[in-house]
């Protein structure tokens, strides 16, 4: 039997890497490095033996040709090192991954794999900042957040139960810890592919469809398009999210549709999926919000938290 002994909720923002100077006087963007940094050091605590990473593409490594709503992967993964985050092959633990690719069949899910995955930050920019050595194997889990239809967060819930059964059943005796990474509320100038009404709207929908073999040709133009939107952050969103992982059960926002989502926190709220998989996956646990801030110029509400199991796992011998 293996055992989750950690799970970690963290923001993504890679404007954090190549902007920083435009908030180094802004307290809330130190408050959220610090708390990315207790999280760090939370991690490096648990001694996990492998890491199940639960994030999002951003049109880097999944395109509009196929938009599978779970992918994991199983073999090689491979960071698309944009915006400075980590590039190239990343360690995997593969049998875990099979592992619970086997267990979502079973409990009624019809998940994607690969054996050569692309992720871009919607992985890499928590492992960039959680693990930096990135010297634990990893299993990528990424979710359809941002091409309709997206899975409910209902599914997403069940998804989080299913992982969580199959790290518990893994019967190797592993230490692992579950990141979410994404959200919180913010909206991204980013049409819906079937309703793309102006020039930068065309050239976006054309760059998810036609980027697999040439994303970073489309890089610069998209890059412009995102730091030209205005931030849209909802902190009451955002602190009812952290509240309620702080309170060890996110209750009735599991019923709450895309639509309200992107109503209320912006289409990039549509992240919380990741969180609300990685808090299934714990459950029961513990929680706490180890920093929040609204961050405008990285158009996000940044958060981290922490869930730790309910019933302590049982510390790991030192070698």
């Amino acid at each position: 039997m293996s055992d989750i002994v950690l799970g970690i909720g963290a923001s993504h923002s890679t404007l954090m890497n190549t902007h920083w100077a435009e908030v180094d006087d802004q307290p809330g963007a130190h408050r959220f490095r610090d708390g990315l940094h207790a999280a760090r050091d939370a991690l490096a605590a648990a001694r996990p033996d492998a890491v199940v990473v639960i994030g999002s593409n951003h049109f880097r490594g999944f395109f509009l040709d196929l938009m599978p709503a779970f992918t994991i992967g199983v073999g090689e993964v491979v960071g698309a090192g944009e915006s400075g985050t980590p590039g190239g092959r990343l360690p995997v633990d593969t049998a875990l991954a099979r592992r619970i690719v086997d267990q979502l069949v079973d409990d009624g899910f019809d998940p994607a794999f690969s054996l050569r995955l692309t992720v871009d930050h919607g992985i890499t920019h928590s492992l960039q900042h959680l693990l930096p050595a990135l010297d634990v194997p990893i299993v990528p889990v990424v979710v359809n957040m941002f091409a309709p239809p997206l899975p409910t967060l209902r599914r997403c819930d069940a998804l989080g139960t299913a992982i969580g059964a199959a790290i518990r059943g893994d019967g190797r005796g592993k230490r692992v810890a579950v990141i979410a990474s994404g959200g919180l509320s913010h909206r991204l100038p980013w049409p819906k592919w079937f309703d793309a009404l102006s020039d930068d709207d065309r050239f976006l929908v054309e760059a998810w469809l036609n980027g697999r073999d040439s994303w970073a040709q489309y890089e610069v133009r998209r890059r412009q398009i995102i730091r030209a939107a205005e931030a849209d952050i909802n902190p009451g969103f955002d602190e009812e999210l952290l509240g309620r992982l702080a309170a060890g059960d996110l209750g009735d926002l599991l019923d709450r549709t895309s639509a309200e989502i992107d109503a209320v926190a912006g289409n990039g709220a549509q992240e919380i999926r990741a969180w609300i998989a990685m808090a299934a996956a714990l459950r029961p646990f513990t929680g706490r919000t180890l920093a929040y801030a609204a961050v405008p110029q990285w158009l996000t509400g940044m958060g981290v938290a922490l869930a730790e199991p309910a019933v302590p796992v049982k510390p790991k011998e030192q070698p």
